[in-house]
């Protein structure tokens, strides 16, 4: 449905939890949508937030790429962290690559690292888990296909996979939380970017994914991306969040920046 010229002068202050409201506002002409769900709190990370990439079987890049803040692996050992020309610790307790701003730790370096990693994977699934289990305030929208729409914040659910094929904006304040819960692949096609809009903050986007992420050539995604299954991140692609993954990252000349908290 479309509304031309139409004002929205009340001001709605709160949603009841797990309640659903969806507007489709045409303003000035704009054929941009704004939908709007059932808001939330943030998902907690636990230690898994100390990471801006956090894997179980494998961290793969295509050299150069460009990451700011740690790399984590587990159960997986350093050998598994593919790409990065890894330097290192004289204590062993972690790395350094010239590709990483920050440090990288692996199953097998020296202790504290070991324990560090496992809390810090158990803590990804705990909030994989919680993610998940949030009410949504919308399902299924755009039939799995939400190219071209401006999102306000809420929980969003979709029994499909979720296509990104042209640039979405999620729009709210700083304190807006937007989680995002996709029951197979997401894919965000090549060259399209996920922008943000009124102050809206990647470490209050969460993408809960589970089956495959996919970033398409060039694409930007901004959020927290917790993943069942692997990420990928194909030729610079681009990412202002963290990847969280319960299998592999592979990452192709790609820019990874950590969320500041």
């Amino acid at each position: 449905m479309t509304f031309h010229h139409l004002r929205l002068s009340h001001h709605v202050s709160t949603f009841a939890a797990g309640a659903a409201l969806v507007l489709a506002l045409t303003a000035c002409g704009s054929a941009d949508p704004v939908v709007g769900g059932s808001n939330s709190s943030p998902v907690v990370l636990g230690t898994a937030g100390n990471y801006v990439i956090l894997a179980k079987s494998g961290i793969d890049t295509v050299p150069p790429s460009v990451i700011t803040g740690s790399l984590g692996l587990s159960p997986a050992a350093a050998s598994f962290v593919t790409g990065f020309s890894l330097v290192a610790d004289a204590t062993n307790v972690f790395s350094t690559s010239t590709q990483v701003t920050g440090r990288v730790y692996a199953s097998d370096y020296a202790a504290p690292t070991p324990s560090n990693l496992t809390t810090a994977v158990g803590d990804m699934q705990l909030a994989f888990t919680s993610a998940a289990g949030r009410t949504p305030g919308v399902t299924e929208l755009g039939a799995g296909n939400i190219g071209g729409m401006t999102i306000a914040p809420g929980i969003y659910k979709w029994g499909t996979g979720l296509l990104i094929p042209t640039n979405v904006t999620l729009s709210g304040s700083s304190t807006d939380v937007w989680i995002f819960q996709i029951a197979q692949t997401l894919t965000v096609s090549s060259a399209v970017r996920v922008n943000l809009a009124g102050g809206a903050l990647p470490k209050n986007i969460f993408w809960q994914v589970s089956g495959l992420v996919d970033l398409g050539t060039t694409s930007h995604l901004e959020g927290i991306v917790l993943g069942a299954t692997s990420i990928s991140l194909r030729t610079g692609a681009s990412v202002n969040g963290r990847l969280l993954a319960q299998t592999a990252v592979n990452i192709d000349s790609a820019t990874v920046v950590a969320p500041a908290n």
